[in-house]
């Protein structure tokens, strides 16, 4: 499975536990930890860990486990690292604490195809600038 179509199958997978504020980051131009980060929110710890598990549990069905889990435990940011995707999803305010889409302001934005796009439309808390 090449690193865009496990994008697009964790962006399916955390779209279906109704992940907020999703952006979809290329990379593999900035730095050689990944090709594509997946940057997510959740309204509660809760909801965190379940877009987590939700997207675990559809990638091992599709035969690819995480190489790594951060945060699980806490579930106020928690860090899915699969090689060439590497997928954050936060609880709302930590994410506005640490603002990692500015760190990566360089990155490229995914634009994803229909009807992702709309459905990640749809599940927004912010604006984006």
């Amino acid at each position: 499975m090449n690193a865009l179509d496990k994008t697009l199958a964790i962006v399916e997978a955390a779209l279906e536990k109704k992940s907020y504020d999703l952006v979809v980051l290329r990379i593999e131009h900035l730095a050689t930890i990944a090709d594509y980060f997946v940057i997510m929110s959740g309204r509660s710890a809760v909801q965190v860990a379940a877009i987590a598990q939700g997207i675990e549990d559809r990638l091992r069905n599709m035969g690819v486990a995480p190489l790594s889990v951060e945060g699980l435990g806490p579930a106020r940011w928690v860090v899915l690292d699969y090689g060439d995707v590497v997928l954050h999803i936060f609880y709302e305010p930590v994410r506005e604490l640490y603002r990692l889409e500015s760190i990566w302001s360089d990155a490229a934005n995914v634009t994803l195809p229909e009807p992702l796009r709309s459905q990640a439309a749809q599940l927004r808390l912010r604006e984006h600038s």
